[in-house]
């Protein structure tokens, strides 16, 4: 499932942190990558300091307060979050995550955009699927979420700056058509319950998500 989700931070909060960013030091982002993809990554990252450590954690507050990327998630664990940063001529040419870092599995990644839009030309995420290679880049403050397994690349960055939270989530239901499934209930019980309240039609459906939970879920 390929989902963009808004409102994950405020604008006010959004320039708080870019502001924050302006002072941090950054380093080679090949640093992180695995070992084939380090060979097409070329960009920055923000070195570890407490002013960073506020950042990222209000990040990670943020995303565990959004019902639609829990939804979606269902996070077991998060790895812990880069601050990405591209200039102009760095880029991040295709590769697929690695499929274990820091001890979790990844079934998920996210980006986080910081930047406006308009500030930056090129650098948009490239995601690829069988049907078309899809070009992401979103307001400031919204998250793109993705399957991990996926191939996608980010556009070289021909002026501005592009500047993005991102992380990888470990979630407690492995396999991606089940996550789909679920989420499409979550959105159906919330429908229902909003339409007609506490029916007999609501409590199956929230029976049937609990039992499939009961089914699924590894924790």
């Amino acid at each position: 499932m390929l989902l963009a989700i808004e409102n994950i931070l405020s604008r006010a909060e959004v320039r708080a942190m870019r502001d924050v960013a302006a002072d941090l030091m950054f380093g080679d982002g090949k640093a992180t990558a695995g070992r084939f993809a380090r060979e097409v990554k070329a960009n920055d990252q923000a070195l570890p300091c407490p002013e960073l450590d506020v950042v990222l954690a209000k990040v990670e507050q943020a995303l565990a307060a959004s019902p639609v990327f829990r939804s979606a998630a269902r996070p077991k664990a998060l790895t812990k979050l880069i601050l990405s940063r591209y200039r102009q001529g760095q880029t991040y040419g295709l590769h697929v995550d690695d499929a274990l870092m820091q001890g979790l599995r990844t079934d998920l990644s996210f980006t986080l955009f910081l930047s406006e839009p308009d500030s930056y030309d090129g650098g948009a995420l490239i995601i690829e699927d069988t049907f078309e290679a899809r070009a992401i880049k979103l307001e400031p403050g919204e998250v793109i979420l993705y399957p991990s397994t996926t191939l996608h690349r980010v556009e070289p960055v021909s002026s501005g700056e592009r500047l993005a939270v991102v992380g990888w989530v470990q979630s407690i239901i492995r396999d991606g058509a089940q996550r789909q499934v679920l989420f499409d209930l979550d959105q159906a019980v919330e429908a229902c319950f909003a339409a007609e309240g506490k029916t007999q039609q609501f409590d199956r459906l929230a029976k049937t998500r609990a039992n499939l939970m009961r089914m699924w879920a590894e924790v």
